[in-house]
């Protein structure tokens, strides 16, 4: 037979990593940049080493999403989406190369 001071330890546990998952879930919503209207939104936002950031593209033509020498997508078609990791801190500055006017910003603490 189980304690009860080890059953409530186990619930105990089992609620805090219910907790932290739904949080964790919930700063997962905030990783990301939509493109609609020839715009990245937000064009500017950080985030810490680890995350990543997917981009989904509601515009009804392509677009890209590009930082020189750090990442690019393939051409996205509508609903499509693309996710980079960022493992080191700095500044990513991106831009669509079909449509150049079009940047965005990526902080990373």
């Amino acid at each position: 037979m189980i304690s009860a001071t080890l059953r409530r330890c186990g619930i105990r546990l089992a609620v805090a990593a219910a907790l932290s998952l739904y949080l964790g879930g919930a700063r997962a919503d905030q990783l990301k940049v939509t493109i609609d209207n020839f715009t990245f939104a937000p064009a500017e936002f950080k985030v810490k080493v680890g995350d990543t950031v997917t981009w989904t593209n509601h515009d009804d033509i392509p677009h890209t999403v590009v930082s020189a020498g750090k990442f690019r997508s393939k051409a996205l078609d509508t609903d499509d989406t693309f996710s980079f990791t960022f493992t080191a801190a700095g500044e990513y500055r991106y831009f669509c190369s079909l449509h150049p006017h079009m940047t965005g910003t990526i902080k990373v603490e």
